[in-house]
């Protein structure tokens, strides 16, 4: 499985219309792409822990959209409602981070203990 992990901070002056705007592009993109196979989104919690300070960069929300395949990735990444959110997410966002992951279960441990070898 590939993990799509978005981390964003919304401009400060961010109205309520973009802000709403860049929610209702974001939920088309997912419910209408058809590589999509799974979405969590979340709200930042701070709670007192010795890791919340000690990061140079911080966002208040997540998105994790999953797919099958990097094909999967790749359609997602290329269908028109994405090139929709995307012009939203670069004129509502101060910030973001996003990175792609192979994600699976604990077997997947044995792999990161595994050097990988060079051809």
């Amino acid at each position: 499985m590939i993990s799509h992990l978005v981390l964003m901070k919304p401009r400060p002056d961010l109205s309520e219309v973009d802000r709403n705007g860049f929610a209702e592009s974001f939920e088309h993109a997912v419910r209408n792409i058809a590589s999509v196979r799974n979405v969590r989104v979340g709200r930042r919690i701070l709670h007192g822990a010795g890791y919340e300070s000690g990061i140079s960069f911080s966002a208040d929300y997540l998105a994790v959209i999953d797919f099958d395949d990097l094909d999967g990735l790749r359609s997602y990444l290329q269908h028109p409602a994405h090139a929709e959110l995307g012009a939203r997410f670069a004129t509502s966002l101060a910030g973001s981070m996003v990175l792609d992951y192979e994600t699976g279960g604990l077997d997947l441990i044995e792999q990161w203990l595994t050097p990988k070898s060079r051809s």
